[in-house]
């Protein structure tokens, strides 16, 4: 078997197999009773005769002290099972009558007055055969309680097994296509209520990773329709511009066709722009290759803006803050803020005022860009974050761009271990208020 590959499961049947290790438990504590109970019953039995033997040999030995006559002692002796023997010093054996010769005999000598013995023999005949007897009877008790307790045992195995009855009828149910079906276990502290719990957690993580994959699906489609869409706006420009320039006439003034070369060079700079946010797009989603070295926030902040002074000068951009150093890729982390800054600039009135906040707060440096336009609504401001998504849909292509760009700035945070989120404004301050945060250590790479 390879590597790192678990061995196949052993699936034989859990029923037969917990039966017969329930039934082999029971039969051997069957076995070991019925052992038992025969060796107690024969240790008491034996016992039980040899105080019986003693107990006459105290009898004839107390009368032996009062009596001469062997005869008398040897009758004494004798009865009930036990036969008594007086043997006399020349020898002479005097035996009690009506004792026969014992089969299994059990031998007793007690020393009596006079230079007497009594040789005492019971027969454990008797004993023997009231514990075969015994032995029968437990055997079939035996094998009656094994067969009750193999019927008993293959009911309550059936009911205990019942839950994995259901596990499997969920399953095919659930393979058939029925979704949401769920074991619900009532207590989820025993084995059964962990394998149940286990299994519904599966089914959970199963048919969410089922409905993430359409979502995401969905997302796919729609993106692609998106991006189809905002492409084709350009295009048709593009063609439509080209079209007019091929069909028209010598005598066409200068100023018709350089309106139109214009429009067919803005047309192309808009789909190539496009392209580059869907190339960006994608780098991220793959993951983003960076050039990792020290990069001054406060410094990098202060360029930005002298830029979109020099694009813009209707906005006053401020800058103010703590200089902060990160490790980073200076040129994704300046589009970053190139990105901001810009939306901040197209949101804002002439004269309005674009600021910039610079800090650090414990181990995280911060960017906060605020402007004072309209705002984003508290219901969108993680909407915005989604790819070619524009929140006002009847503003102009042309100015506001495809909606990448607050995606792509925030795909280039997160990889830099950081975040770019929409954040509410101070109570009185309007407009949209936007944050990026970076780690002040350096990210392992």
């Amino acid at each position: 078997m390879p590597d790192g590959v678990p061995p196949p499961l052993r699936t034989g049947s859990l029923r037969l197999r917990v039966s017969w290790a329930s039934f082999g438990v029971f039969a051997l504590a069957v076995i070991a009773f019925i052992v038992l109970v025969d060796w107690r019953f024969g240790v008491q039995s034996a016992r039980e005769l040899k105080d019986r033997v003693q107990a006459r040999g105290d009898l004839v030995v107390s009368a032996a002290r009062d009596s001469r006559d062997n005869h008398y002692l040897a009758n004494k002796a004798t009865g009930n099972g036990i036969r008594g023997t007086i043997v006399l010093p020349n020898g002479q054996e005097i035996t009690g009558p009506g004792q026969g010769e014992p089969v299994d005999p059990l031998r007793v000598e007690r020393q009596l007055t006079g230079k007497r013995n009594l040789i005492l023999v019971a027969d454990r005949t008797e004993t023997s055969a009231a514990q075969r007897r015994l032995r029968q009877l437990l055997a079939l008790l035996g094998v009656g309680t094994l067969g009750a307790a193999a019927l008993v045992q293959a009911l309550v195995i059936r009911l205990s097994l019942r839950p994995l009855d259901r596990m499997t009828s969920l399953a095919r149910s659930i393979a058939g296509g029925h979704r949401g079906g769920r074991l619900a276990p009532t207590k989820k502290n025993t084995d059964m209520g962990r394998t149940a719990a286990a299994f519904d957690e599966m089914l959970d993580a199963l048919e969410g990773a089922e409905r993430q994959a359409r979502e995401s699906e969905e997302r796919v489609r729609r993106f692609l329709a998106d991006a189809a869409h905002e492409l084709r706006t350009p295009l048709a420009g593009v063609q439509a511009a080209a079209e007019a320039v091929v069909q028209s006439s010598p005598e066409s003034s200068f100023e018709d066709r350089e309106r139109l070369n214009v429009l067919m060079a803005r047309e192309a700079r808009r789909a190539g722009r496009l392209v580059e946010d869907l190339l960006s797009i994608a780098k991220i989603d793959e993951g983003l290759e960076l050039r990792w070295e020290p990069v001054d926030l406060l410094a990098l902040a202060r360029s930005e803006a002298e830029r979109i002074r020099l694009l813009a000068n209707h906005v006053q951009v401020v800058v103010a803050g703590t200089a902060v150093t990160v490790s980073g890729d200076a040129d994704r982390l300046a589009q970053v803020l190139a990105n901001l800054l810009g939306n901040a600039r197209r949101y804002s009135e002439r004269g309005g005022v674009v600021s910039v906040q610079v800090g650090q707060y414990g181990p995280w440096a911060y960017v906060e860009v605020a402007d004072a336009g309209p705002g984003v609504p508290p219901a969108d401001r993680q909407r915005i974050f989604d790819r070619l998504v524009r929140l006002d849909a009847a503003r102009d292509r042309g100015s506001g761009g495809a909606g990448l760009g607050l995606a792509i700035a925030q795909g280039i945070a997160r990889a830099h271990g950081g975040n770019l989120e929409c954040v509410q404004p101070p109570p009185g301050q309007p407009g949209a208020l936007f944050r990026l945060i970076l780690p002040v250590q350096p990210v392992p790479h």
